[in-house]
């Protein structure tokens, strides 16, 4: 994890780039040690074409309103400035990203590929790491976490990039990894075990009473910190 992160969300005239839709607004906000700086980019665009009805109903955007926004091409090389040398976290990434990056290719900037000067993490494949088979919308896990959406009444990139960084520090906060720790790390958790007979038969040993005390007490130690653990929730244990 790089040591400044930056939090992206776009708006666009439609869902597929491929069809040569545009952003209409890209929002990016500045996170410095877990803590927003203050810092962002943050512009409505003139896309130089129509909005989808559909997307239209999505972010409440009329083309009439951006008829006097810069273009992508005024503003590129400010935003690849602000990008570079920072984690990139967007959900769902392939879409903000891929939509970035066809503008960029489009006006010919100096940089084609974000991951050429930043790193780029998706927190919506992190959300499903944490919670496998759950909805992973940024609507969905914001009500998960508890996180105000009352002023949600349309999808807006800013709106929806500082909604992102909330949620990024609730989903890793005391947990920033699922691995277990080594047994050098933690001696006492396991201990080799043996049939004695050295018949290579599989040998069953229950956990002592201390041990699954331990474990609960780790458990909820997770919980607390991180607002959500994963053994509970594949074991069915307590929220």
């Amino acid at each position: 994890m790089r040591a400044r992160q930056v939090f992206l969300d776009t708006e666009t005239t439609g869902l597929r780039v491929e069809e040569g839709h545009r952003i209409i607004e890209i929002a990016c906000l500045e996170m410095i040690g877990r803590r927003l700086s203050g810092r962002r980019f943050h512009t409505f665009l003139n896309p130089e074409r129509d909005i989808e009805e559909g997307a239209q109903k999505v972010h409440g955007i009329e083309l009439a309103s951006l008829r006097d926004k810069p273009r992508f091409a005024e503003i590129a090389d400010p935003l690849l400035d602000f990008l570079e040398d920072s984690e990139i976290l967007a959900h769902n990434a392939a879409f903000d990203v891929g939509f970035v990056e066809a503008e960029l290719e489009r006006c010919g900037a100096r940089v084609r590929r974000l991951r050429d000067i930043a790193s780029v993490t998706d927190t919506l494949a992190l959300a499903r790491r944490l919670f496998p088979g759950q909805p992973a919308s940024l609507d969905r896990l914001c009500r998960r976490f508890g996180i105000d959406l009352s002023r949600r009444i349309h999808h807006g990139a800013l709106l929806d990039a500082e909604l992102l960084a909330e949620l990024y520090l609730r989903m890793t906060q005391g947990q920033t990894s699922l691995e277990l720790p080594s047994a050098e790390a933690d001696p006492g958790v396991v201990s080799p075990l043996s049939d004695g007979g050295g018949s290579g038969a599989l040998v069953i040993r229950r956990a002592e009473a201390s041990e699954r005390e331990r474990h609960q007490r780790r458990l909820e130690a997770i919980q607390k910190r991180a607002g959500a653990c994963l053994w509970n929730l594949l074991e069915g244990g307590s929220s």
